[in-house]
């Protein structure tokens, strides 16, 4: 039980999974407010407006630099793992979500063509972000890091 009560007492990992859920949160109204519909895939998928990689990341390292100061190791292993992980979300992450875009509509054509072509499941197309979208995953993050850091 301690093990849990610490867990939770952890104000950085606190913040970052405050910065991971309002970017969940504010992605899902963003997309019911833009296709006026409800995906509950929203609240937990990958790929959209704010980026929820760069909230967790940002929420992390100004966390972090809020309680170890600018010139720890802490937050220099925070900013490296956030710079990693924002660069892969707008690259690497991107490009997947592109080639799936093309291979979904490659496997409806085939379809088109030759019935006999069965579709089990198409590709999942929301992986990666734009820079913008990374951009502003990360202003909510330091934004949510400042607020729990200040409420804890």
């Amino acid at each position: 039980m301690q093990f849990l009560t610490d867990l939770l007492s952890n104000r950085i990992l606190v913040a970052a999974f405050f910065g991971w859920l309002t970017a969940q949160i504010l992605k899902t109204i963003i997309y019911v407010g833009v296709n006026k519909e409800f995906n509950p895939e929203r609240l937990l998928g990958d790929g959209g407006m704010p980026s929820s990689h760069s909230a967790t990341v940002m929420a992390l390292v100004t966390s972090t630099c809020y309680y170890y100061g600018a010139a720890s190791f802490e937050t220099a292993i925070a900013g490296v793992l956030a710079l990693i992980t924002m660069h892969d979300a707008m690259g690497v992450r991107r490009e997947t979500g592109n080639q799936a875009k093309v291979i979904n509509n490659m496997m409806d054509w085939f379809q088109e063509l030759n019935g006999d072509f069965n579709v089990e499941e198409k590709l999942k197309e929301f992986v990666g972000h734009t820079p913008l979208q990374v951009l502003f995953g990360a202003i909510l993050g330091i934004i949510v890091g400042l607020v729990v850091c200040n409420i804890m």
